[in-house]
């Protein structure tokens, strides 16, 4: 079983939204599906689409760029929900110019509400150069912030290298210790 939340790390590209998806497949609830993501060019259109097809079908797909409290306060009993991801909602935040504080402050109210399980999705944005430009580094340092509140809440955190998982906290489901 997956616990109340699960927080799923990793850089671009490293397969950490398809190890998350795999896990609440596993789980054998119904399954919904929270995109922050927004298309502002056919490219990340194309990429969106890509991603949908990928899930197949058994997704209740809910779009919530910057709603992600409400969409997580209106999911159904007993469904595992799958965030993807944490780091775009933000970002929408932050290009929106609203106090990322209390933004995190809520969701991670609405996180503990919530009545099933839900995973997560993050990107690691510390291990790279510090950027050379404010905005970039308020960022970082909310995304940084909101990441280690995350974990802290989480019963389980993998972090996603190459496609290959790391358990950094908790148990994977299925996983004898």
């Amino acid at each position: 079983m997956l616990p109340r939340l699960t927080l799923v790390l990793g850089g671009a590209n490293s397969g950490k939204s398809d190890f998350a998806e795999t896990l609440v497949k596993n789980s054998r609830l119904s399954r919904i599906y929270i995109a922050t993501a927004q298309a502002f060019d056919a490219e990340m259109q194309a990429k969106i689409d890509a991603h949908r097809a990928a899930r197949g079908a058994g997704w209740t797909t809910v779009e919530a760029p910057l709603d992600l409290v409400d969409a997580l306060e209106n999911c159904a009993k007993g469904a595992a929900v799958l965030v993807d991801c944490a780091t775009l909602w933000l970002s929408n935040h932050l290009l929106a110019d609203h106090d990322l504080a209390g933004q995190g402050a809520s969701l991670l109210a609405a996180l503990a509400r919530a009545p099933g399980p839900i995973v997560v999705v993050s990107n690691e944005v510390g291990m790279g150069i510090v950027p050379d430009n404010a905005l970039a580094r308020r960022f970082r340092t909310a995304q940084g912030r909101l990441n280690r509140d995350l974990a802290a809440r989480a019963g389980l955190v993998v972090a996603v290298m190459a496609g290959l998982p790391l358990v950094l906290k908790g148990t994977l489901p299925g996983a004898r210790v």
